[in-house]
């Protein structure tokens, strides 16, 4: 009889086999056993790829409970119909593996989208036939090998880092095969392969020796001498246009992989294949969801983009047959295989797997588990809890026995089928939970627990903003820097050490201050201590233990800092008295514009988005800054802002640095707004002056909504119509004058200032509350980090480089920011890259000329741009992957980045050269800034620049001059976190006393052993982090989280560890009371209190009456007790009973 375990498959070829009731995961678990029960390839086609993706992850993990049985994806090339760049090569490496594979698969799976099977493919011969079998003990000649290499389309570089690459030094042989998870490497010893190893890209690293490689063809067609002159003859035939007219046809010619060519395989090849020429007779085809409506839709896409493309004399299309499948060809060709279909159907055979009733937890509820416990009581079911990861799996037991369900670990879901266990937990990737009514076994997910929760959980790292997160805090912190503690002053940092007292270990950090004086900190104790930033770190004032001068330092800076809280809530409160517009949110046609957006937003995006929403729906007027880098989504943000300002027939002006930027804005602008009744305007210097003037007119009689332009929009004597809201783009680069009259809009229009890297005044004021602060830290998806590298100029270099951008069809900047000199330079690089394409812009330039430059260079009519920072904002080039910027040391930090920003836009790796003269001779301040740029090479980096460029430049005053004196001496993040209190207190109306009591420190001395060992893990720099974020911490939620974080990355904590974070709970439950010390020894303990406890002084009184042998009240701030517990964790568990009994003042909130 047909089951889940034993599913039914169709007898003969051309016939169809339906399943009904397989929903959840149960469909690819049943997928799964079909494969593992038959000699031929199951081919599993999606009607998405997000279903793809899902489905892969799923089978993928089923698979591993199955001896072979492969699962192999055809992705999709993730570009549009006829797009001019190409998938990147981690995606043509997974397509060629699959494509090798699958014509000789016996047993296995292939997850792929019905676009994906509607594309035309190269002929399984051409893969066959280029590629290359290598094992060890072969004979090899290197530079045979090299020529082979380079005709399969492989590229020759200094370095291995992706797939398609190669590099040889000496007798050994880097290369990353296509399909291939590692690069190998080959060592020769005379002409014969003596080993091959894999090795890591990012160490380059050897880890471990195999025995043969297999090297498939690096790209879909070849580029060697048959096939260009394939290519060209086909060409000729085809399209009716000047070849010299067209960069594409140059690249082939030259031997160039030029983006999109994957849309003209068919001049490379003969003929073209299909999927079907490599599927194996015997194939078994199981359809999920609705393929022949998706496969409309996309044929449909493509006749669209192909009439579109028509018009294009640079870049002439073939017609769709040529590159694609109709959909109802590839759906009768199905009808040869036979058929696997899930769905309602006579013939269907009921495999009985339900999704499961609605078993969310309720925290509205006195037991927010009891839809769980009442389907556990109800029925006669195994239940398997699959949770995320082991840190998830740790706290999701812990979560359940507490409502006395205990579930058995399981490795893996196979085994649990097999077992007899009625309560399991594992860790699974499965979104979709089911009930296999019929085996009596439920798999519930954490998403079907927590309701989605634990995924938002997962992606958000950072849910609030603090400024340890902006300035460089612990986490960078090297020995002999400068640290401030709270109470003792600015020391250095001399390393970590275990020291024993009372037999038990603990380890503490070390100071050292004036006069070589050591301080011992207890690890519990490490949020006290901060990162010295000062204007210059080499030359921090140490402060003298023991004396009162830091305390002297300290009060002086907090009457300063109360003057500066005073002022800085005056001008929050003027902000907050001044009404605003409160406009009201067209949900439909918001809902309707929003769905129109073309990518998944990132959860940062999201939560920015909703914060503009609530900010322009509220009665205050809006001025937030949007803090994001470059191409993480800023100007989506306000298209949604300028949306709903329009809908509540309000103007919106867009403030942009420069002209080339505006153009750009207003075309995306009008673009995203094409189906609306939106009238968007630009004035920049590419318009003549009489257009000007009647876009200006256009504004003073309110028939233009949007109006985009650089800061003429403030400097002219425009009488808006109806300005609603004012949107500053990449505002680090406007003058104080502009910034001014912005200032004085700021009470009655909504402001979004948008940038990558703040400005450090700009960034006081976020900090401060002035502003509200949004960060987006979260790069799209695919997006890759921009390598950098800091060298010396050389020509060769330079050569390089930019070969090896145009060699993989992309384009490149070179930055040379001096006019006088820019011809020469492009003439010198022409010389050195003789087959480059090159151009030249500046700002001086016609603005007809520069426009036309931009506009040629965007079509790829030239592959490299030699131009000054007239690119630094806003040029969006998808080809650009590479650039050089010439005498680096000369630039600022957010200038750096913003230019390093310029590539990178896609899919592709990008790589940004910065040149300097010899290192020697650049200030110290040139070379801070090369260094802080070269380490923030990660997606995000911009907002850490940021704080980088305020620690290399001095914080700078806030509102007055007299500041930076202060922040000198006690360091940035002190300063901002003593206004942060100061205004926090104002705010709810504490007197303004002028000695700010910073008085935060707890002392716990239980005397056990509670500390990160050694072993558990060995690095001292990542353990003084974990330290740091634990004494951090500010909620059980916050612990808990760390907790799965260190189990997933380091395994189990080991007893000492869990201590510590329980000895962590008990200093976060003493601060709410007031507690300033907890002392414990063998037998007797105390409790000191601070002057202004937060405790029921009743609760106290109780404790005492109740058990007068154990506690005792010694004065008013000592609570003495005497215990009997010899080992830690019952210490620890008695005093947190005591705390427990304790109770809280209640506050009374008028």
């Amino acid at each position: 009889m047909s089951s889940i375990q034993n599913p039914s498959l169709p007898p003969n070829n051309s016939s169809i086999c339906y399943w009904n009731n397989v929903s959840g995961c149960a469909a690819t678990i049943a997928i799964c056993n079909a494969a593992s029960k038959v000699d031929a390839p199951i081919l599993v086609l999606c009607e998405s790829n997000e279903v793809v993706e899902r489905s892969i992850r799923e089978l993928e993990y089923f698979a591993q409970g199955v001896e072979n049985l492969p699962v192999f994806s055809l992705p999709n090339w993730e570009t549009l119909p006829y797009d001019s760049f190409s998938p990147h090569q981690d995606i043509i490496s997974q397509r060629l593996s699959a494509l090798y594979h699958l014509p000789k698969l016996t047993r296995g799976i292939l997850v792929l989208s019905i676009s994906s099977l509607m594309h035309r493919l190269a002929p399984h011969q051409y893969i066959v036939a280029n590629s290359l079998d290598l094992q060890v003990g072969q004979l090899l000649e290197i530079q045979d090998m090299k020529k082979q290499l380079v005709l399969a389309g492989y590229q020759s570089v200094d370095s291995v880092f992706e797939h398609g690459e190669f590099a040889i030094r000496g007798s050994i042989i880097d290369i990353f095969p296509m399909g291939s998870i590692f690069p190998y490497r080959i060592d020769l010893f005379d002409d014969e392969i003596e080993t091959l190893r894999t090795f890591n890209p990012e160490s380059q690293r050897s880890i471990e020796k195999v025995d043969k490689i297999k090297l498939l063809p690096a790209r879909e067609y070849p580029l060697n001498e048959h096939g260009i002159s394939a290519f060209r003859n086909k060409f000729h035939e085809l399209f009716n246009v000047d070849p010299r007219q067209c960069p594409f046809y140059q690249d082939v010619s030259d031997g160039i992989h030029s983006p999109g060519l994957e849309y003209y395989l068919s001049l490379f090849h003969e003929s073209l294949d299909s999927l079907f020429d490599f599927m194996p007779s015997n194939t078994i085809i199981v359809k999920l969801g609705k393929l022949k409506e998706t496969g409309e839709k996309f044929w449909l896409d493509v006749e669209n983009r192909y009439k579109d493309k028509l018009v294009d004399k640079y870049r002439p299309v073939l017609t769709p047959d040529k590159v694609f499948i109709g959909i109802d060809e590839a759906l009768s060709l199905l009808k040869n295989y036979r058929q696997i279909e899930l769905k309602t159907h006579n013939n269907a055979i009921d495999y009985e797997a339900f999704a499961l009733p609605n078993l969310a937890t309720n925290n509205r509820l006195a037991n927010p588990f009891s839809a769980l416990v009442e389907f556990l009581t109800k029925n006669d079911v195994r239940i398997l809890f699959c949770a995320e990861s082991p840190g998830r799996r740790e706290t999701l037991t812990e979560t359940l026995k507490n409502i006395g369900i205990n579930p058995t670990a399981i490795n893996h879901i196979d085994k649990f089928f097999k077992s007899d266990e009625t309560l399991g937990i594992t860790v699974a990737p499965l979104d979709q939970a089911t009930w296999l009514y019929r085996e009596k076994i439920a798999l519930i997910t954490e998403t079907q627990l927590f309701d989605g929760r634990v995924a938002q959980r997962r992606r958000r790292n950072s849910p609030e903003i603090n400024t340890d997160f902006i300035v460089k805090n612990l986490t960078e912190l090297r020995i002999d820097d400068p640290v401030v503690h709270v109470d003792h002053g600015v020391g250095r940092y001399r390393g970590l050490k275990t020291i024993t007292t009372d037999n038990e270990p603990a380890e503490f950090l070390v100071l050292e201050y004036a006069n070589e004086t050591k301080l011992y900190i207890p690890i519990t104790s490490l949020n006290l201590i901060s990162r010295y930033s000062g204007a210059n770190e080499a030359t921090a004032p140490l402060n003298h233990l023991g004396s009162d001068n830091w305390n002297k330092t300290k009060r002086k800076a907090a009457e300063k800092i109360y003057d500066v809280a005073a002022e800085l809530l005056d001008i929050y409160s003027i902000r907050a008295a001044q009404k605003g517009y409160e406009h009201t949110l067209p949900k439909i046609d918001y809902d309707k514009f929003s769905a129109s957006f073309k990518f998944e937003e990132t959860a940062d995006q999201e939560n920015t988005i909703n914060a503009v929403i609530d900010d322009m729906c509220s009665e205050k007027t809006m001025d937030r800054l949007v803090c994001g880098d470059v191409g993480f989504g800023k100007t989506e943000v306000a298209m949604r802002a300028a949306f709903i300002a329009v809908q509540n027939n309000k103007q919106v002006v867009i403030l942009v640095p420069t002209t080339l930027l505006a153009q750009q804005h207003f075309e995306s602008f009008k673009d995203r707004f094409s189906d609306w009744p939106i009238t968007v305007d630009v004035v920049s210097r590419f318009k003549s002056a009489v257009e000007q003037k009647d876009s200006f007119q256009n504004v003073v009689n309110g028939k233009t909504d949007v109006l985009i332009g650089t800061h003429k929009l403030l400097h002219s004597n425009i009488e808006y119509n109806n300005l609603g809201l004012l949107i500053v783009d990449e505002e680090h680069r406007f003058g104080v004058r502009q910034k001014a009259k912005i200032n004085s809009l700021r009470a009655n229009v909504d402001i979004l200032t948008l940038t990558a890297t703040p400005i450090p005044r700009t960034l006081n004021m976020a900090l401060s509350g002035i502003r509200d602060l949004s960060l987006i830290v979260t790069p799209p998806a695919k997006r890759l980090s921009v390598k950098t590298f800091v060298r010396e100029q050389q020509d060769s270099l330079i050569k390089e480089a930019v070969s090896r951008e145009i060699l993989r069809g992309g384009q490149v900047f070179y930055l040379h920011n001096e006019v006088k000199t820019i011809e020469r330079s492009a003439q010198q690089l022409e010389k050195l890259v003789p087959e480059a394409r090159i151009c030249v812009a500046h700002g001086q330039m016609l603005e007809r000329d520069l426009e036309r430059v931009m506009t040629e260079f965007y079509h790829k009519k030239y592959n490299i741009l030699v131009c000054t920072t007239i690119i630094e904002t806003g040029i969006d080039i998808p080809t650009a992957n590479t650039i050089v910027i010439n005498r680096a040391d000369k630039f600022g930090l957010a200038q750096l980045h913003q230019l390093r920003g310029r590539v990178g836009r896609s899919h592709h790796q990008a790589y940004a050269y910065l040149l300097l003269p010899n290192q020697k001779l650049l200030s110290s301040d040139a070379q801070k800034r090369i260094e802080a740029i070269k380490s923030a090479d990660s997606l995000g980096a911009g907002f850490n620049l940021a704080s980088n460029d305020l620690e290399i430049r001095g914080a700078g005053e806030l509102l007055g001059d007299e500041q930076s004196g202060h922040m000198q001496k006690i360091g940035f993040s002190l300063y901002t976190e003593m206004l942060e209190e100061a205004v926090e207190g104002l705010k709810k109306g504490r007197s303004p006393s002028r000695n700010l009591d910073l008085d935060k420190s707890i002392e716990l001395n239980l005397r056990i052993p509670a500390l990160i060992p050694e072993t558990y893990l060995p690095d001292v720099h990542n353990r003084l982090i974990m330290y740091k974020r634990i004494s951090s911490s500010k909620s059980k939620d916050e612990l808990r989280e760390l907790q799965v974080e260190m189990i997933d990355r380091f395994g189990l904590l080991p007893e000492p560890l869990k201590r510590l974070f329980n000895l962590t709970q008990l200093k976060i439950k003493a601060k709410k009371f007031g507690i300033k010390k907890i002392d414990a020894n063998v037998s007797t303990g105390r409790i000191e209190f601070t002057k202004k406890p937060n405790v029921d002084p009743l609760s106290i009184v109780d404790l005492v009456q109740n058990d007068p042998a154990h506690y005792k009240l010694i004065d008013a701030n000592q609570l003495n007790f005497s215990h009997d517990n010899s080992s830690a964790d019952e210490k620890l568990n008695f005093i947190t009973s005591i705390l427990n009994k304790l109770k809280l003042i209640e506050q009374n909130i008028a």
